[in-house]
């Protein structure tokens, strides 16, 4: 069953490491923390908490896209700012595609934007597209595809540096149910074979119990964490997990959690 106030990484372990982390905005309204938070390396962890609550705010802070006003932040080790190259692949909520580019072109962004050699390029790309099994994709273009197809390809884009750490912002919040297990299910087989370190945000308790070894209930604006909980599950995850209940009790746990802190029981 789900354990609340799980252990978290040591210093040694952690990839991705806040130590109370603050964000005011600019006009003075408090958006998150203090928080501290310890993600270990190969890690999938979820953020977990109601619409506001800060939960995609952090994300933005430890990919550098925004700064903290407090406190700090380590990646792969290295104090940030600078968050150092492509340690980092995010996928944000909207696919956020070029309608004018391919496919293709669109996972080759960030190695252009980087000036990486055009025949390493072509093979990066061609791998990052097999990955996510849209390889017969490649010279089409976002119009041609499926709104599940598109955030494959956002996700083939943020793979295509292979980062060690992945930052994933509510990736699969605006699909259909039948094509959000079957992403949830990919994902979690990139993420057992190619060991990333994955933190995943969600309002969704399901999803989140789903997919995580652990998860991080957080409370409402000012976004604080709330409860912690190791969550228990076979491996490979499948159908078989998804409808046990075992992983109802999971939810219900996490759920009762993050009722508790006045955010809702997130179930979409």
């Amino acid at each position: 069953m789900s354990v609340p106030h799980a252990l978290a990484p040591s210093d040694a372990d952690a990839a991705i490491r806040l130590r109370a982390v603050t964000k005011i905005y600019d006009s003075g309204v408090p958006a998150l923390g203090p928080i501290d938070l310890a993600v270990g390396r190969g890690e999938f962890v979820s953020l977990l908490g109601p619409s506001g609550c800060g939960k995609s705010t952090a994300l933005r802070l430890i990919a550098g896209l925004a700064a903290e006003s407090s406190g700090s932040i380590e990646v792969a080790g290295q104090a940030t700012p600078p968050r150092g190259g492509h340690a980092i692949g995010f996928v944000f909520q909207e696919p956020t595609l070029m309608p004018w580019a391919s496919i293709s072109a669109n996972v080759a962004l960030p190695l252009e934007l980087a000036r990486t050699p055009k025949a390493e390029t072509a093979q990066r790309v061609a791998a990052a597209l097999a990955r996510v099994e849209l390889q017969d994709f490649a010279d089409a273009y976002p119009r041609q595809l499926s709104g599940g197809m598109k955030m494959r390809v956002s996700l083939a884009r943020a793979l295509v540096t292979d980062p060690d750490i992945l930052l994933m912002d509510e990736p699969f919040a605006a699909l259909d149910e039948i094509t959000r297990f079957r992403l949830n299910d990919d994902l979690l087989a990139l993420w057992r074979d190619l060991g990333k370190t994955v933190l995943f945000v969600t309002h969704s308790v399901f999803e989140s119990v789903y997919l995580s070894q652990r998860v991080v209930v957080m409370s409402p604006r000012p976004g604080r964490i709330a409860a912690e909980f190791s969550i228990e599950a076979p491996e490979p995850r499948g159908e078989a997990f998804r409808t046990s209940a075992d992983y109802a009790a999971q939810c219900r746990d996490v759920s009762l959690a993050l009722a508790a802190t006045g955010g809702t029981r997130g179930h979409g």
